[in-house]
């Protein structure tokens, strides 16, 4: 199933991209550092970002009782993490194409239509701006971004596994 792969893809890509990077620091430095163009072992996380979108891309496809608005910004958001891939830093379509990912993925549920699904919005926007304010400072930018990425992954696993009970119309 797409929704369950693509956490695997985001975070096993992460994880053993890092562990081959030998002055990587997963609290300090950014996913995006791990495929960027002079990275060491780059393609294992351009490609974990490439199938990590695509399957936001079909799940979004086969969740047919949510919402189309919600469908919609969750495929977009699938594209968008492709492209991350694709617009490796230092690109400048990088850093937008980052963004439009972060936020697309982060308010999806919003468009769902149930009250459990935008309260997981919510907490997702809470997790984009914590995101956003560790920028700033740098210190725990990779820490952020990962707990941020990994829920947004996770989210649409849990929306197709309970969407017969919990999203139905």
């Amino acid at each position: 199933m797409s929704s369950a792969l693509a956490p695997v893809a985001l975070i096993g890509g992460w994880t053993i991209a890092a562990a081959r990077t030998s002055d990587f620091d997963s609290v300090r430095d950014t996913i995006s550092a791990l495929a960027a163009i002079n990275a060491q072992d780059r393609w294992i996380m351009t490609t974990g970002l490439a199938i990590t979108g695509a399957c936001h891309v079909v799940t979004a496809t086969g969740l047919t009782s949510v919402q189309p608005s919600a469908r919609f910004t969750l495929a977009a958001g699938g594209v968008a993490t492709a492209l991350v891939a694709v617009f490796p830093q230092p690109s400048e379509t990088h850093a937008p194409v980052a963004t439009a990912a972060f936020g697309l993925m982060s308010v999806w549920l919003l468009l769902a239509g149930t009250r459990r699904s935008r309260i997981a919005g919510l907490i997702l926007l809470a997790l984009l701006a914590v995101f956003g304010v560790s920028l700033r400072s740098e210190r725990w930018v990779g820490l952020s971004e990962r707990v941020l990425a990994a829920a947004q992954s996770l989210w649409p696993a849990v929306v197709a596994f309970h969407t017969p009970r919990t999203l139905s119309h």
